[in-house]
C-alpha cells in the first residue's frame, strides 16, 4: 500500500525534472496518494537543445515556451519558483532564496520545503574552467535569458552592420567549443543572415559574417564518430565558418579571445559552449557525494550515495556506466533517467526493490540549421551504428523534440501543437526579429 500523502519535491524543471514531475502527477497528485512538488528558478520551461535556435531568432521562445504554473495544474502536481540554497538531511527539508524584484525589494522570503523524497534535476552550467575574462565577456547559452540576452547583441551587430556606408568591418563572432551546440549555432548564424536579409538589412549577407569556431580537442564532435565529425566540419567551411581544432583559449578580454599561442581572434560577440559542470553551490551540498564537476555520485538506482531517500537524474546526476565510464550529459539521457527515477521511486513507496538504470544509446544528430543534419542512430547496436544525413536525419531530429512533448503532453495535444507550428511558420516572420 502506497502511504497517503508523501511528499515528493523535484528541484530543476529541465527535461528530466519536468518530465518526471508530469507522470508523477498524473500517477500520484491526481489521486492524492501523494503531494508533487517541482521548485524551478524560472517560470517557464524550453527544451535546452534547443537554445541555440532562440539565441539566433529561429524560434521565439515566448511562443515556444511552457508555463510552469498551468502545466502544474493541468498535471496535478503544484510549482513554487524560487532557487535552492541548502538541503538539511536530517528535517529533510530544503531552503529556497528569497525573490527580489529588479530594484532589488523582497517579494517572497526565503522558505523551508519538507520532503519524503527528493530529486535532484538541476541540470548542468557551462564550465569556463577559470578562464580569464570569461565570465565578464563571453556569454554561455545555457538558459533562455543567456538565449535572448545573445539574440539582442546578434541583432544589434547586424543592425549597425547594416546602418555603415560605404566599406566595413565584417560582424567577428566567436565560439569556444565544438560539441553539439557550438557547431549548430554556428550554423544557425548564417541562416539568420540569410533570413535579416530577405527582411531588409542592407548589405547583410555572408560574406559580412565571419563566424570563428574553436575547439581544443582534436576534432569538433568529439562523441561522435569521427565520420559524422569530418562530414559536419565540411560543411560548416561550405558556409563559411572559420574551424579552428587543437585550439585552447586561455584568456578572453573585450578585444576578443587569446590562444595559447598568444593569438587574438577579434571577436565583437563571444560564446562559451566547452564543456558543462553542475552548479557551484552543489559542491558536497548537504554532505553528499560529488564530484570534480559538482554532479552528485548516485547508485546504478540512481540514489545519491550517501542518502536513499535523495535522488539525482540529468547533468547533475555522475551515473556510473556498466561497461565503465559514465552517463553523458545528453537529452536523451535525462528522459531515460526520468523515466527509471520513475519506477523507483513507485518502488520506494510501496517497499519494493529498486532496479538499476542501464543507459541506452539511440544515437545523436546535429542539426545545421536549414543546411543539413547529420548523425548516427541506435549507437547501442552490437555491430556499431546507423549513420544518417539530409532529410531523414532532420526527421529524425525533430522528433526528439516531439518525444519530449508527447511525455510532457500526451500524443493528441502534441498533434495539435504541430498543427499550430505549422500554422505559425505561414503567418509569422521566419525570424524573430525583436
Amino acid at each position: 500500500m502506497i502511504m497517503p500523502k508523501k511528499k515528493i519535491v523535484i528541484i530543476g524543471g529541465g527535461a528530466g525534472g519536468l518530465e518526471l514531475a508530469t507522470r508523477l502527477g498524473s500517477k500520484l497528485g491526481r489521486s492524492k496518494k501523494a503531494q508533487i512538488v517541482l521548485v524551478d528558478r524560472n517560470q517557464s520551461h524550453l527544451w535546452k537543445p534547443l537554445l541555440h535556435e532562440v539565441a539566433t531568432g529561429s524560434l521565439d521562445g515566448g511562443v515556444d515556451a511552457l508555463s510552469y504554473l498551468a502545466h502544474a495544474r493541468n498535471h496535478y502536481f503544484n510549482f513554487q519558483f524560487g532557487s535552492l540554497t541548502d538541503i538539511n538531511r536530517e528535517e529533510r527539508s530544503i531552503t529556497l532564496a528569497d525573490i527580489r524584484d529588479d530594484q532589488g525589494e523582497v517579494l517572497v522570503g526565503k522558505r523551508k520545503l519538507s520532503y519524503d523524497i527528493l530529486v535532484m534535476a538541476l541540470g548542468s552550467t557551462s564550465n569556463d574552467f577559470s578562464t580569464p575574462g570569461v565570465q565578464e565577456n563571453c556569454i554561455f547559452l545555457d538558459s533562455s535569458q543567456q538565449a535572448h540576452r545573445f539574440h539582442n547583441q546578434m541583432l544589434n551587430l547586424f543592425l549597425k552592420y547594416s546602418a555603415l556606408p560605404g566599406e566595413k568591418e565584417r560582424v567577428n563572432i566567436a565560439i569556444v567549443g565544438g560539441g553539439a551546440t557550438g557547431v549548430e549555432l554556428s550554423a544557425e548564424l548564417h541562416n539568420a543572415v540569410k533570413q535579416l536579409h530577405s527582411y531588409g538589412f542592407e548589405g547583410l549577407d555572408n560574406q559580412a559574417l565571419n563566424v570563428t569556431l574553436l575547439e581544443a580537442g582534436e576534432r569538433i564532435l568529439p562523441a561522435l564518430p569521427a565520420r559524422i565529425s569530418a562530414a559536419a566540419e565540411q560543411e560548416l567551411v561550405k558556409l563559411g565558418v572559420r574551424v579552428l581544432t587543437k585550439t585552447m583559449v586561455t584568456r578572453a578580454d573585450p578585444e576578443g579571445l587569446y590562444t595559447k599561442d598568444n593569438e587574438l581572434i577579434k571577436a565583437d560577440l563571444m560564446v562559451w559552449a566547452a564543456g558543462i559542470k553542475a552548479p557551484d553551490f552543489m559542491k558536497n551540498i548537504a554532505g553528499l557525494e560529488t564530484n570534480r564537476i559538482n554532479q552528485l555520485v548516485v547508485e546504478p538506482t540512481l540514489q545519491t550515495t550517501l542518502d536513499t531517500h535523495i535522488f539525482a537524474i540529468g547533468d547533475c546526476a555522475s551515473c556510473p556506466l556498466t561497461k565503465g565510464g559514465f552517463v553523458p550529459p545528453r537529452a536523451q539521457s535525462a528522459h531515460q533517467m526520468a523515466s527509471r527515477c520513475y519506477s523507483n521511486i513507485l518502488a520506494l513507496l510501496n517497499d519494493q526493490s529498486l532496479k538499476p538504470y542501464v543507459y541506452k544509446d539511440h544515437g545523436s544528430l546535429v542539426s545545421l540549421s536549414k543546411f543539413s543534419t547529420i548523425g548516427s542512430l541506435m549507437g547501442n547496436l552490437m555491430r556499431g551504428s546507423m549513420i544518417v544525413e539530409g532529410r531523414l536525419a532532420r526527421f529524425v531530429y525533430i522528433s526528439l523534440y516531439r518525444m519530449h512533448q508527447v511525455a510532457l503532453h500526451g500524443y493528441i495535444k502534441t498533434s495539435l501543437m504541430m498543427l499550430v507550428g505549422g500554422i505559425n511558420r505561414v503567418i509569422r516572420p521566419r525570424l524573430k526579429l525583436h
